[in-house]
């Protein structure tokens, strides 16, 4: 993806963020910081919604429906933990196979540094 900025559109941006008034050129070591700051308004909003709970899952000897459908992993022959909550949400926690297995540690939020 490219993006190009118009002079304009910093200038108006350095304007925006207080780093300089109306008219006034922009200083070069606060170019990238304004480019920066207009590439982080157009990134993608972090999806803060709550993730997709199942209505029913079903665990049976040939294998495992979740809403109706074959879970589609290969599930170790592990002990599955089921833990039913009446009142709330209910939880299932198995093992599954995988070939790889990669960890993304997610970028700490501004408010929690």
């Amino acid at each position: 993806m490219h993006i190009q900025y118009t002079d304009g559109d910093i200038a108006a941006k350095a304007v925006q963020l207080g780093l300089i008034e109306k008219g006034e050129p922009l200083p070069r070591n606060l170019r990238g910081r304004v480019v920066a700051a207009m590439l982080q308004e157009q990134a993608p909003a972090e999806d803060t919604a709550e993730p997709d709970i199942a209505d029913e899952i079903v665990i049976q000897p040939n294998g495992i429906l979740v809403d109706g459908a074959r879970f589609p992993w290969l599930v170790a022959k592990e002990p599955i933990d089921v833990r039913v909550d009446p009142e709330g949400v209910s939880t299932v926690r198995m093992t599954l196979f995988a070939n790889s297995v990669q960890i993304i540690k997610s970028e700490p939020r501004e408010e929690q540094r």
